[in-house]
């Protein structure tokens, strides 16, 4: 019973050798952020600059992080229990408004973006930090740690959602850099020092079932974009080459992501003594370039879509070559890190 549960009341119960399997709220909190990739898939096709790509790989990577907190959080907390479903709903309003903010997050609705990241991050954590019982000290000095990080990034996002121009740029980079580079430095803080690997553990078969959730989300966006575009296109020889050599390239990253690699994966961080570390590296940070080369890509099947023959422009060539330049690197450096081989 939850109740009898040693890790707190609304943990989920670890039985040894057996994998904690991903729910159905945390399925459909998921179904947000299959928008928010849209979103943020779309927003790069509309602003294809050098300044717009800058802005969309700050939204990207706000999106990304908000999710795999998520992941990390429910992956210790059980869904199953009312308590922790009512926080996966609650953020999922949260997720709405990030993902409808997105296209104008650096025009007029650049607060509302912000204080919808904020509040999903802190707020989560907060929780987190309140189910946790108190005899579990590791644990509880974690939360704080994070929370105190999440804080501080949290005044910098909506300073900056509250600024225009460069200075709500420069202070959202400043803001994801800080939150990236904070599982790095083990979330010190003063008195609490570094978080040790313990507090870290997590159980690596729902870890890693969760990331391939969320490539097959990409993916799934991939495909579906590219179905809407082709059926508002005359069948010529042209666009049906086009549309067949979408669907390869994206069966093509399933296959190289998921042969091998994802089930490699999730038996390896199983039964490692470090799981937390591996999850950190493989699955936070790894997997980032794994999802953004699988959008930049979408984006060219798009554009290629829409003009199938004569020269292509800048945009198609750069996201024809670097989506899947990107998702090859971060899937090599991911196998690398599970597996220590290719």
């Amino acid at each position: 019973m939850a109740a009898d549960n040693p890790r707190g009341a609304m943990f989920r119960v670890i039985v040894p050798n057996q994998h904690s399997r991903v729910t159905n709220a945390e399925l459909f909190f998921d179904l947000v952020f299959v928008f928010a990739v849209t979103q943020v898939s779309h927003t790069l096709l509309h602003h294809f600059t050098p300044l717009g790509a800058v802005h969309v790989t700050v939204l990207f990577l706000a999106v990304w992080w908000v999710w795999v907190y998520t992941a990390w959080v429910t992956n210790w907390l059980n869904p199953e229990l009312t308590p922790v479903r009512i926080l996966l709903f609650s953020m999922m309003l949260g997720g709405l408004v990030l993902s409808t903010t997105i296209p104008t997050a650096f025009e007029g609705r650049g607060v509302w973006f912000a204080i919808a990241y904020a509040t999903m991050q802190v707020g989560r954590t907060a929780f987190w930090l309140f189910a946790t019982p108190r005899h579990r000290t590791a644990v509880r000095h974690n939360a704080i740690r994070i929370l105190t990080w999440l804080s501080i990034s949290a005044v910098l996002w909506i300073v900056g959602g509250l600024s225009e121009g460069e200075t709500r740029l420069w202070l959202w980079i400043a803001a994801v850099a800080w939150e990236y580079v904070s599982p790095a430095a083990r979330f010190w803080v003063p008195k609490l020092g570094f978080s040790s690997v313990e507090a870290w553990a997590v159980e690596g078969g729902h870890m890693a079932e969760r990331c391939s959730l969320f490539v097959i989300i990409a993916l799934g966006e991939a495909v579906v974009v590219n179905g809407a575009t082709f059926a508002d296109l005359e069948w010529t020889a042209a666009n049906i080459l086009a549309f067949v050599s979408a669907l390869v390239g994206s069966i093509a990253m399933w296959w190289v992501y998921f042969h091998k690699g994802a089930e490699a994966g999730s038996e390896r961080i199983s039964k490692s003594t470090e799981s937390g570390r591996l999850a950190r590296l493989a699955y936070t940070y790894l997997h980032m370039p794994i999802i953004a080369g699988i959008i930049l890509t979408a984006v060219s099947d798009e554009l290629v879509l829409k003009h199938p023959t004569g020269h292509s422009d800048i945009r198609t060539i750069v996201s024809t070559i670097g989506g899947p330049l990107v998702f090859l690197i971060g899937t090599i450096l991911f196998k690398h890190a599970i597996r220590g081989f290719l």
